[in-house]
């Protein structure tokens, strides 16, 4: 047994073997509805080049978490948070990002430790459609109900949308999820996942890097997965009680 191991490993050695890349979610909530910003005022707009990028969540007045690949390649003076408004591209405050930090462990192969905090230059003024929501502390149990919003596209390679939208999934158990990806790899402690069993309902291209939350707490950050709203492959999300104390070493918010 042990020798079929070490022929195995010297056979992916040789010749190069890899598991298939892990699919990347540009971003998009797929079978949700409109939004209003007052009832999730801790999304934001990750807009790079004047254009909405990714998704991102404010957890204090100067910081902002989103996804590590939504930054890698990113230049701060080039980025910027929106705030405060349910329609992308227009509305709310701007503000600039004077640093970008990702987690020194995230994998661009693998997607593992998808993570990465910002901080503002002009810091978030709270009001109605401005707040920050904490971080979750112990990982949600399947069948807990997350709440996923986004400006992301509303189909597989469809168009995105001018409005917020939202949608509510259940989380799915780790050795589901690690099933439905074993021939990516699976999943690792990382993430988590979320979604309806019979599909219909995910985020998309276009979410990345937003927030996943479950009772009013971010749970999670989107992050990959096959298609979007699939049967059988549920949205993978970074799991935020196992990476927050990246966060929390870095922007000093608990």
């Amino acid at each position: 047994m042990l020798r079929l191991l070490v022929l195995t490993c010297l056979v992916a050695s040789c010749f190069g073997a890899r598991l298939p890349r892990r699919p990347r979610l540009d971003g998009r909530i797929v079978g949700g509805s409109n939004a209003n910003i007052e009832n999730l005022p801790y999304q934001l707009s990750f807009e790079y080049g004047g254009s909405h990028m990714c998704g991102a969540s404010i957890i204090s007045e100067n910081w902002v978490v989103t996804a590590a690949h939504c930054v890698d390649g990113v230049s701060a003076s080039s980025a910027r948070f929106r705030a405060g408004s349910s329609i992308r591209g227009s509305g709310g405050s701007l503000h600039q990002v004077t640093q970008l930090i990702a987690n020194p462990q995230y994998d661009y192969y693998t997607i593992d430790y998808d993570v990465a905090v910002a901080r503002v230059a002009t810091p978030f003024s709270y009001g109605s459609g401005v707040q920050p929501i904490s971080l979750i502390s112990v990982e949600p149990s399947a069948g807990q109900t997350a709440t996923v919003s986004g400006w992301g596209t509303l189909s597989s390679g469809g168009s995105l949308p001018s409005q917020l939208q939202v949608v509510s999934l259940p989380i799915v158990s780790h050795q589901q999820c690690n099933n439905a990806y074993a021939s990516y790899g699976g999943i690792t402690e990382n993430m988590i996942c979320a979604a309806e069993e019979q599909g219909g309902k995910d985020s998309c291209q276009g979410d990345s890097g937003g927030p996943l939350t479950v009772s009013g707490q971010l749970a999670g950050i989107v992050s990959w997965g096959v298609g979007c709203a699939q049967r059988g492959y549920p949205g993978v999300y970074s799991n935020v009680a196992s990476l927050r104390k990246f966060i929390t070493d870095e922007t000093g918010v608990n």
